[in-house]
């Protein structure tokens, strides 16, 4: 071998070569691994894999599937740590600032949550999905007349947002603004009729206002789509109950228990909530 590489004009690998080289291709061997068991659902590997790629060679694409590989393992402090890494790195990356949003969102840190989103805001005061990231963030710190406006725009910049419309319905109700509310669920049950959450924010709205038996309709309504709806088996049950129909009421509960004997718990023997 010697000989011929000598013919043929070539040299030997010196160390720092054959090093580099090695640590090119069991970069690239951890981090295929990596992606490869981040998609078959295996985070913890995931994890593994992509913290020894990155101990090789730091990477911001590395970093980001280390991020979600994190979050699939419930490690959202160490995932937001490497989110924080890449917003450094790329400070105009909306997409980046959203992950980060969400992630604070699940932590229950609204303070974070709400300064990531002024940040997005910054850099696109048009995206749908900032306005109501920014809205959820204000309503964790109870400020729910901001929050309200934050649904709004995130609204008029997507006229098709449904969460948008069900979180601002259900925060606008849990004000007592029941004419806001049902303006907003009679637009989501015209958008998605048969939809299990439209349906119980619909019904909801409609036992603020007192129209149980329309309210019960809409129930059994969830009901027919979803026999295990544990929600609208409660609601139908404590309306049959309110407006005297018992037999009605405690067959909810007896199919409330064989679904869910847990959701029992918080109800006496009377079947009130």
């Amino acid at each position: 071998m010697g000989f011929l590489k000598s013919f043929f004009g070539g040299k030997d690998e010196s160390p720092e070569e054959k090093k580099e080289r090695e640590d090119a291709r069991n970069f690239d061997v951890l981090k295929t691994d990596g992606v490869h068991s981040l998609r078959m659902g295996r985070g913890e590997h995931a994890v593994m894999c992509f913290t020894k790629a990155l101990e090789i060679k730091d990477d911001l694409e590395t970093r980001d599937y280390l991020s979600q590989a994190f979050i699939r393992c419930d490690k959202l402090p160490e995932a937001r740590k490497q989110l924080e890494i890449l917003a450094e790195a790329e400070p105009d990356n909306v997409r980046i600032l959203l992950v980060m949003a969400r992630v604070d969102y699940m932590m229950e840190d609204y303070a974070a949550m709400a300064m990531v989103c002024e940040k997005a805001t910054l850099i696109d005061n048009e995206n749908a999905e900032v306005m109501f990231l920014y809205a959820r963030a204000m309503k964790g710190q109870h400020d729910l007349v901001n929050a309200v406006a934050m649904y709004t725009k995130a609204i008029m910049l997507n006229e098709h947002f449904a969460d948008a419309y069900l979180e601002r319905g259900r925060l606008l109700l849990e004000m007592g603004d029941v004419e806001g509310a049902e303006e907003d669920a009679n637009l989501l049950v015209e958008a998605a009729p048969d939809a299990e959450e439209v349906l119980l924010f619909k019904a909801e709205v409609l036992v603020a206002q007192k129209r149980q038996s329309e309210a019960i309709a809409v129930y059994d309504k969830a009901i027919e789509g979803n026999p295990f709806c544990v929600a609208a088996l409660k609601g139908r049950g404590a309306l049959r109950l309110a407006i005297g129909d018992k037999e009605g009421a405690e067959s909810d509960m007896r199919q409330l228990l064989e679904v869910d004997p847990a959701a029992l718990d918080h109800i006496n023997g009377q079947f009130e909530g």
